[in-house]
């Protein structure tokens, strides 16, 4: 059985294995930069996504569906403070480092693309919205610790890692560490319940009652 048809026994909000679920351990973390997750309506429903967990762990956020005829939110529409500056995580030719906007006097609402290479492209193509938002770029750091999917692009990194580090910048060390935590222990929980590691092996551990999918190989 694949993992989308066993979406019932799955938390609706971490899209975890209810048995593995990681909401009490969540952080939430308060920041002056707003997040505004940019999510394809694909990657939205898949339950290995980790754009949707930062933004859960962080209050100020937003997240807008896309690959729909239109743009969809919980709201209606993409869009960020007046009083903000926007800028959008994006491999363009004339990105900047994000490092260039910390102590920006306006608060930043950063836009962030969640999908695949091709479907991140098209959004910023396709959206007016977006046609002068700055770019930035984020520094070479380690490579992606995101197990449970292959990377392909080199350098690549999982959303919430990419997040992780921006945000580290702009609002410091302790919010990076919180993300970059909760996202190990999502990744180590899903690779525990396939059976490819040993449970103390698990950041944080594993609830009492798991349910491990597969024998541990």
């Amino acid at each position: 059985m694949s993992r989308r048809a066993q979406a019932h026994v799955r938390c609706t909000r971490c899209k975890m294995h209810r048995s593995l679920c990681i909401c009490a351990v969540m952080p939430r973390l308060q920041t002056r930069t707003r997040l505004i997750l940019l999510i394809h309506r694909i990657e939205a429903r898949k339950p290995t996504n980790t754009g949707q967990l930062a933004a859960l762990c962080l209050p100020n956020s937003d997240v807008v569906e896309r690959g729909h005829q239109g743009t969809i939110t919980h709201d209606g529409e993409l869009r960020w403070p007046a009083d903000s500056q926007p800028l959008m995580i994006f491999p363009h030719d004339d990105a900047v480092p994000i490092a260039n906007f910390v102590g920006c006097d306006k608060p930043i609402s950063l836009i962030v693309p969640d999908g695949t290479w091709r479907q991140a492209f098209k959004m910023k193509k396709r959206m007016p919205e977006l046609a002068h938002v700055p770019c930035v770029s984020l520094p070479d750091g380690d490579e992606t610790q995101y197990r449970l999917r292959i990377e392909r692009r080199p350098g690549g990194l999982a959303t919430i890692e990419a997040i992780a580090r921006a945000f580290g910048i702009l609002e410091g060390a302790e919010v990076e560490r919180e993300l970059t935590r909760i996202f190990h222990i999502m990744v180590e929980r899903s690779l525990w319940a396939r059976g490819s590691i040993a449970t103390e092996d698990v950041t944080g551990g594993i609830p009492d009652g798991a349910q491990r999918h597969q024998p541990l190989r």
